[in-house]
């Protein structure tokens, strides 16, 4: 997640499109993720995510009492999504965890039965040095690949969508194939490098002088 001051703008404009905006928070603060859902974030990606606590903790910082502890002061979200955003917001609101690391692994089926939680994602690069692995874009490791695919049997044996975070299309797609419920297909880094890459690369095959 990019800093709060630089984040609003960025909502601002997603609320003009039909996207869903989600949010990565930096950590399981409940302040720091109300404050992401006030601004306008539809739902919440919640990293390292170790125990069925820490994620009861998670949805607990989405939801309006008596289901969670979310303070009242959605001013901005109110605007964009109507008056009756408080009768609304907790239904609507996806709450996603992250499991990446030895200790989630090893919690993995209470962390998929906790109420509330809608969703887990995998964090591939911190995934795979929970298992001893070296992190690697779109990680085709047998062992990785059979802990991701661990990971998403466990979140749909509880009912849970299962996510996944992707570098590129080709792997997303591969990804959706194996029965992942979202992927991510690229991520602005990714796209901004193999695309300076590619016009580089045709650059290089179509001039041959030089100077």
């Amino acid at each position: 997640m990019t800093e709060l001051g630089t984040l609003l703008p960025m909502l601002q404009a997603v609320s003009q499109t039909d996207t869903s905006p989600v949010v990565r928070v930096p950590a399981n603060d409940p302040a720091v993720i109300m404050k992401v859902l006030d601004l306008g974030a539809f739902s919440v990606i919640v990293p390292m995510i170790n125990s069925a606590e820490e994620a009861a903790k998670a949805v607990s910082a989405c939801r309006y009492p008596p289901r969670g502890i979310r303070s009242w002061g959605p001013s901005r979200a109110i605007h964009y999504a109507g008056a009756d955003y408080l009768a609304k917001a907790d239904e609507e609101m996806l709450v996603i965890g992250m499991v990446e690391t030895k200790e989630g692994l090893a919690n993995l089926d209470a962390i998929c039965a906790t109420p509330g939680l809608d969703a887990i994602y995998i964090g591939p690069s911190d995934l795979a040095f929970a298992i001893g692995k070296l992190p690697a874009p779109d990680n085709t490791d047998p062992l990785h690949l059979e802990t991701c695919d661990r990971i998403r049997d466990a979140a749909h044996r509880h009912g849970k969508k299962a996510c996944m975070h992707c570098a590129s299309g080709a792997f997303a797609a591969s990804a959706a194939a194996r029965g992942f419920d979202l992927v991510m297909v690229a991520s602005d880094v990714f796209s901004l490098i193999s695309g300076v890459r590619r016009h580089l690369d045709d650059f290089k095959a179509g001039f041959k002088g030089g100077r």
